[in-house]
């Protein structure tokens, strides 16, 4: 037995009255983020160049803005706002912190990599 999706997105803020508006609505939303994400890549404003917990504001600006796309794509897209608590945080929650894990890795490896092409061999003790 089929039942319907919500048509809301926001948690009720914008509510539709087809699954094509909300589809729509849906992509309208993604590509404002994603016009974001290469605006700032573009231009990468002098003001967000600082330093913040290691990484620079721009970086930091980069990751939660993908994670929010990511996010957002799993909730609507993959219909876990339908499912049950449990098992949306099972989902959701995993996925967030191994897309965390993957950005530390990186970053860990290409600063490493980064300061060999700079100033030779570098030994680090983790």
């Amino acid at each position: 037995m089929a039942h319907e999706h919500k048509l809301a997105i926001f948690r009720g803020l914008i509510k539709f009255k087809s699954n094509t508006q909300k589809i729509w609505g849906v992509l309208i939303f993604l590509s404002i983020v994603t016009a974001v994400e290469v605006v700032l890549g573009i231009l990468k404003p002098e003001s967000l160049m600082g330093q913040v917990l290691g990484m620079k504001a721009l970086n930091w600006i980069f990751i939660i803005l993908t994670i929010v796309k990511a996010y957002y794509i799993t909730w609507d897209f993959m219909h876990m706002r339908d499912e049950l608590k449990s098992l949306r945080r099972m989902v959701v929650w995993t996925a967030i912190f191994l897309i965390l894990y993957l950005i530390f890795i990186l970053l860990q490896e290409g600063g490493y990599v980064f300061d060999v092409y700079k100033d030779g061999f570098i030994k680090r003790d983790f």
